[in-house]
């Protein structure tokens, strides 16, 4: 087994994903300036993944990337193809909140077969897509509907069976261009359930971070954001370095 993942999530407080979809960075040469500028940032993991990526794309986006970071590489598939043994770990998703048996279970039974022959730690994710205020092409591509962003109960309830199915994390996702970030209500519904908490979708500043942490998550993931603003990483990696100095001014 490789790194120990998910206990490096559990024990982030103001922790940080960056979130790269290779169908956008085909292009060595543009991959490869991103991953440098990323490792710069030093954010604490790097997820790949999308919901139309093709294997091609996908298999020499983190062949690319293990040769280029240290950064440990999480995916976070879109399909039952979006495996690879360059990967420190797969969150194994199960979205709950829709009713796709495909998503909730039919791409994780056409996936055991790789995954049971590398060495890659596997987490069991409950994942629950929220609406971020437009349509996103996870919701177009499961054909199932986002949980109301005003229904912090409905939440709560979907990721609490998904705790008792066994999952160990919760990422609530307002999806790929969302137009609104997930509300703190939401993260703090579900914050209390002794999970590690992913929230990602439509975060596009550092206050919206700062929030997402504040309301009880473990890491934030940003995606868009980078691929419209690449110095972004450069405030990242400022707040980052701001959060440790105050955690090591608090010992």
């Amino acid at each position: 087994m490789k790194n120990n993942v998910y206990q490096k999530i559990a024990n982030e407080k103001k922790g940080i994903a960056i979130l790269i979809d290779p169908e956008k960075f085909s292009s060595v040469q543009r991959l490869t300036s991103l991953i440098n500028k990323i490792s710069a940032a030093r954010p604490n993991f790097i997820f790949v993944g999308g919901s139309t990526v093709t294997r091609k794309d996908f298999n020499q986006c983190l062949s690319l990337m293990k040769s280029l970071t240290k950064i440990p590489i999480v995916i976070f598939p879109g399909a039952a193809h979006q495996v690879s043994q360059e990967a420190d770990a797969i969150l194994f998703l199960s979205l709950l909140s829709g009713r796709n048996p495909d998503y909730l279970i039919g791409h994780h039974i056409q996936a055991v077969d790789e995954l049971e022959k590398m060495d890659i730690e596997i987490i069991p994710t409950a994942y629950l897509l929220i609406d971020g205020g437009r349509k996103s092409a996870v919701e177009y591509v499961t054909q199932t509907n986002p949980i109301p962003s005003n229904q912090p109960n409905i939440v709560r309830k979907t990721a609490l069976a998904g705790k008792y199915q066994g999952k160990k994390i919760i990422y609530l996702d307002a999806g790929s261009g969302a137009v609104d970030a997930i509300p703190k209500e939401i993260i703090k519904s579900v914050n209390n359930l002794d999970m590690p908490l992913i929230i990602g979708g439509g975060i596009r500043t550092i206050a919206s971070i700062k929030e997402a942490h504040d309301a009880g998550a473990n890491l934030v993931v940003i995606g868009n954001k980078i691929e419209d603003d690449i110095d972004f990483l450069l405030d990242i990696a400022n707040y980052s370095k701001a959060n440790l100095t105050r955690n090591e001014a608090s010992f």
